[in-house]
């Protein structure tokens, strides 16, 4: 089995053939793992259970903690132009809740990084976010409609919420850090569940070897 490590932004592992699938991961705390130890988040679980999978793909995490969908749109050019990824997974858009930023400036970002992804022929996969109901019915709404907006419009891959059994549990005191906003590790597996049907349907079959 190969290993991969990380360096600077990307899980690196030269190991794999040429043609294997390359999943850029553009992000912001959720995937970056903050807070929590390296290797513990669910992108570098991600990375380990294609291993096992023996899926012959290879992980490059380019999540930043903090950042929006207005600054991973200014990043993707150059992440795509130098990693050329097979498939792209977005996971944005909290911090622009969390900033009150205009639901709308959201949407054309998603769509306008979905759409470049593409462009470069890569297949995309949206991981939506929700906002707590303390936000109001209607903008709870219609936050959690963009991410079905986009995919719908770009015909793009879907998971509607990311924290899914994390932050609607009964236990979710205990899944997240201190500060409400960023899950434990703990949590990072259930992330993972949350994501792992939706892009093992985009990718090719598994391969052989050890």
């Amino acid at each position: 089995m190969r290993h991969c490590s990380l360096i600077l932004a990307g899980w690196a592992c030269p190991g794999f053939a040429a043609g294997s699938a390359v999943i850029l991961v553009v992000g912001d705390s959720l995937s970056a793992e903050y807070g929590i130890a390296r290797g513990a988040g669910w992108v570098a679980l991600l990375q380990k259970r294609l291993e096992l999978e023996r899926r012959g793909a290879r992980v490059i995490n380019a999540s930043i903690s903090g950042d929006t969908t207005a600054g991973g749109r200014s990043r993707l050019g150059a992440l795509l132009i130098q990693h050329k990824p097979t498939h792209v997974i977005i996971e944005l858009g909290g911090n622009d809740a969390l900033r009150g930023l205009p639901i709308a400036s959201t949407r054309d970002n998603l769509l306008a990084m979905t759409k470049a992804a593409q462009g470069a022929g890569a297949q995309v996969l949206l991981v939506g976010m929700q906002v707590p109901p303390n936000y109001g019915k209607a903008y709870t709404d219609a936050f959690a409609g963009v991410f079905v907006e986009v995919s719908q419009s770009a015909q793009a891959a879907l998971v509607p919420f990311l924290l899914k059994g994390v932050a609607d549990s009964p236990k979710a005191d205990e899944l997240f850090q201190a500060d409400r906003i960023h899950p434990r590790e703990a949590a990072h597996p259930l992330m993972l569940d949350n994501v792992w049907p939706a892009l093992l349907r985009l990718l090719p079959k598994r391969t052989g070897g050890t």
